[in-house]
């Protein structure tokens, strides 16, 4: 969690410092209240100079944001339900639901994965790499569904972390995508880091960490297409900003994509039903993290662990094969997909 935060203030028309900063939605100004005390204690400062809370942004504004230090958090168990599809004495894969937060932070206390994975498991956790995240290796962002691996000890939590730097995990995506990647399979290779002008999201940059995302579509509907997504790597939002970067954004990621994009390539007689999808059913990125591959860091199993598309993704592609469907019947490799065969 970055303890200091720079916006550079980009709109063309000027601004209220605190409804900016609320309307940015960054997840580490959790509430309006945080916002205005940290601007009384000086921790906001507006081109290195203290200012108040209806200071007016013009553009070109630099804003300096320092937060204080994250306070040790007491992870409190909750008898939230666990979706554990794989699980041994060292590790645990578990098929995230879709809208749950990984673990504690800023604003969001409990109801969090960690807090239901120290409900199940106990003590019987890793130390985790930063504090409050006892058992976690890796994230998925709030509204990914799917597989992640869990560390039941601190000898299993070392092993996997190197494991995933030397990228001997392989994992691998199920997205939808706004328009239709050109070419069907091909490589995203770009640097990646933190937009200045909204810290909420990442993108490509010079200066940024190496990213390498692998596509392939595996169905085409009209204006929309589901793709298979491995990572190479594992950066902050990567394959969320990769296929905004190629411009054919993931439908549902309101981060990346707006509902304005996507009635852009649509039919006006079809905007309506975009938006009833995109408010009533997918309240989220179509994003899914579909399959594990990995060898056992202490048993040398192979194991390959796939978790089957949650029910907003499904109601999504058969919205789909009703609205934009090309072929006849488009229904089997939603069913292969559902039931977790190859196709």
């Amino acid at each position: 969690m970055p303890n200091k935060i720079k916006v550079i203030f980009d709109r063309e028309e000027p601004l209220r410092l605190d409804k900016y900063l609320t309307e940015m939605r960054i997840q580490e100004l959790y509430s309006r209240t945080f916002i205005e005390g940290l601007i009384e204690e000086d921790r906001i400062l507006v081109n290195k100079i203290p200012v108040k809370k209806s200071y007016v942004l013009h553009g070109g504004d630099e804003v300096d944001i320092s937060l204080p230090e994250l306070q040790p958090l007491e992870v409190v168990p909750q008898d939230i339900p666990l979706d554990i599809v794989y699980e041994d004495k060292d590790l645990a894969v578990i098929n995230k639901a879709p809208g749950m937060i990984v673990h504690p932070g800023y604003g969001n206390a409990d109801g969090t994965l960690v807090n239901a994975m120290v409900h199940h498991w106990g003590n019987e956790l890793s130390s985790g790499r930063e504090q409050n995240r006892p058992g976690i290796v890796h994230r998925l962002d709030r509204g990914t569904s799917g597989l992640m691996i869990i560390a039941k000890n601190d000898a299993a939590q070392s092993a996997l972390s190197e494991m995933f730097s030397r990228r001997e995990i392989h994992k691998t995506y199920l997205a939808v995508t706004c328009g239709i990647p050109d070419p069907p399979e091909d490589s995203i290779e770009t640097n990646i880091s933190r937009s200045i002008s909204n810290p909420r999201k990442m993108c490509v940059s010079e200066e940024g960490r190496w990213a390498l995302t692998t596509y392939k579509v595996i169905k085409y509907y009209h204006f929309f297409a589901l793709v298979k997504i491995n990572l190479e790597t594992g950066r902050m939002h990567q394959i969320r900003v990769h296929f905004a970067h190629r411009n054919f954004p993931l439908l549902g990621d309101l981060l990346y994509n707006t509902r304005r994009q996507v009635h852009a390539i649509v039919p006006e007689n079809m905007k309506r039903k975009v938006t009833e999808l995109l408010t009533t059913h997918l309240l989220r990125q179509a994003l899914h993290s579909w399959r594990l591959q990995f060898t056992h860091p202490f048993s040398g199993k192979e194991l390959d662990v796939r978790a089957p598309l949650p029910e907003d993704f499904l109601y999504a592609l058969n919205w789909l094969d009703q609205n934009f469907g090309i072929d006849t019947d488009n229904r089997e490799i939603n069913l292969m997909l559902a039931q977790n065969n190859e196709w």
